[in-house]
């Protein structure tokens, strides 16, 4: 619909959703459209009495300007490409503010703002007030809770003890069969990914290691309570990684059959192209 500037009928689709993960999730899919920054504000000017377009242009413009910054480190990253980056950052930003200035409930709104407060390097009493502003509403958001725990990486402003600390309590506070049990999988990817070749493998092999990941799992997307919503499949790409790179090929095997073909970006992007990773990685946990 928005690849071909249908902002009508997205903008149907996207009232019809009232649960915040699910809203999270498609909003996400609206922000990897190309072009929306071309049509958005038409969009705006179209509808000047909802907060939706603007909702959308925001979140859209978070991961356009991620894109004028790309992947790598900031020593190789040109100064133009960062005024771009900030640039299109505060757009997004400014966006995001007119919506929950307008409308404070709007949870995807904060949401997307725990993102930018990365980019936009903002304070850690910012950060988290972001972060309570939309947990606040829906504690469970599982979005929310996954772009903080980036914020408090050891790669961004925080540190390896927080980043565990977070997850591990998230995890505990959550009912059984959350989707948020992925965060505890995904402090252990994030560590993983901060190691020398050779300590990465000993350290994802370690018995407390497994022993956690599988405790995760059974808290989360192993648990009976357990539940598919839009973007699912995601959380068992995130476990089958980290149950591979940790040598438990049984219960990453668990994982790949239950997502049969469905790979997604996230975690696979983390060590190359993902469809071939994830197939390398399949056919290490049969072997």
């Amino acid at each position: 619909m928005l690849a071909a500037r249908d902002w009508r009928s997205a903008g149907s689709f996207l009232r019809s959703v009232s649960d915040p993960d699910d809203r999270a999730f498609y909003l996400n899919v609206c922000g990897s459209v190309k072009g929306v920054q071309d049509w958005a504000d038409e969009w705006i000017a179209a509808e000047p009495g909802s907060t939706l377009p603007l909702l959308v242009k925001g979140a859209h413009g978070i991961r356009w300007a991620w894109e004028a910054r790309g992947a790598a480190t900031a020593d190789q990253t040109s100064d133009q490409q960062f005024r771009e980056f900030h640039r299109r950052l505060k757009m997004a930003e400014d966006c995001l503010d007119e919506v929950v200035e307008r409308d404070p409930d709007d949870v995807a709104a904060w949401s997307f703002l725990v993102v930018s407060a990365r980019g936009r390097q903002v304070g850690r009493e910012e950060a988290l007030r972001r972060f309570h502003a939309a947990t606040s509403r829906h504690p469970g958001h599982l979005h929310t809770h996954a772009q903080m725990l980036q914020w408090l990486c050891a790669k961004w402003f925080g540190s390896e003890e927080e980043m565990f600390a977070f997850a591990r309590r998230t995890v505990a506070d959550a009912p059984p069969g959350s989707p948020l049990g992925r965060l505890v999988a995904e402090a252990h990817l994030e560590k993983w990914l901060s190691l020398d070749r050779g300590e990465d493998d000993e350290y994802m092999a370690r018995p407390d290691v497994r022993a956690e990941l599988r405790a995760a799992a059974d808290r989360s997307v192993r648990h009976p309570a357990y539940r598919r919503r839009p973007g699912w499949p995601e959380d068992h790409n995130v476990f089958a990684c980290a149950f591979v790179l940790a040598g438990d090929h049984v219960a990453a095997r668990e994982r790949f059959e239950a997502l049969g073909d469905l790979v997604t970006e996230t975690p696979w992007r983390y060590l190359g192209d993902p469809g071939g990773i994830c197939a390398r990685m399949r056919q290490i946990a049969y072997a």
